[in-house]
């Protein structure tokens, strides 16, 4: 689990900031910290990763959104003129 979880986390860098992958990386990550006391080390990189990237993918869509919010208002500016 803790292997998946660090693949996970480093293929959702590569696939575009998903939602779906680093939620399911997170919560093997966090199983695996439980379940294998051997491969610790993993399961650490593996939540701390798939922590960032959801971090990452939260703040950019919060982002996208005030600009769009931002922008709203002057998006209509030139069917006005007419």
């Amino acid at each position: 689990m803790s292997i998946s979880s660090l693949v996970l986390g480093i293929g959702s860098i590569f696939a575009g900031w998903t939602f779906v992958m680093p939620v399911a990386g997170l919560v093997l990550g966090i199983l695996a910290l439980r379940r294998e006391p051997a491969s610790r080390t993993m399961a650490i990189w593996g939540v701390a990763v798939n922590g960032v990237v959801l971090l990452g993918g939260l703040l950019a869509g919060l982002g996208a959104l005030l600009f769009g919010l931002i922008a709203l208002p002057f998006a209509f500016l030139p069917f006005a003129m007419f």
